[in-house]
């Protein structure tokens, strides 16, 4: 986890975010909720992740639910068509902020 400023944190998330990912990245984020200077905004990068299935999706879901019960927002940083599929099908893609940063044409 990095700040990315005063009210910011980022996230990153490589490899295959599935159930197996679920606990680190919760552990993280609810640390960063409870620590003395909590953040407005989490970014959840998901440029390193390789495979992303429903544990993963229903982690990002999860996720949502946490920083907005303590009024912060998230927003998914996306650059692969990994990511932006399941994201999409599942209708994810548009309850979330979503930032795509995928090559054009990809």
């Amino acid at each position: 986890m990095d700040r990315t400023g005063p009210d910011g944190a980022r996230l990153t998330v490589t490899g295959e975010f599935t159930a197996e990912a679920r606990r680190p990245v919760i552990r993280e984020v609810t640390d960063l909720l409870l620590g003395a200077d909590p953040p407005s905004r989490v970014l959840l990068d998901l440029h390193g992740v390789t495979f992303l299935n429903s544990a993963g999706l229903s982690t990002v879901v999860q996720l949502h639910r946490m920083l907005e019960g303590r009024g912060a927002e998230l927003e998914l940083l996306v650059g692969s068509t990994v990511v932006a599929r399941p994201l999409q099908l599942s209708g994810l893609w548009h309850r979330f902020h979503v930032r795509d940063e995928r090559p054009p044409g990809s």
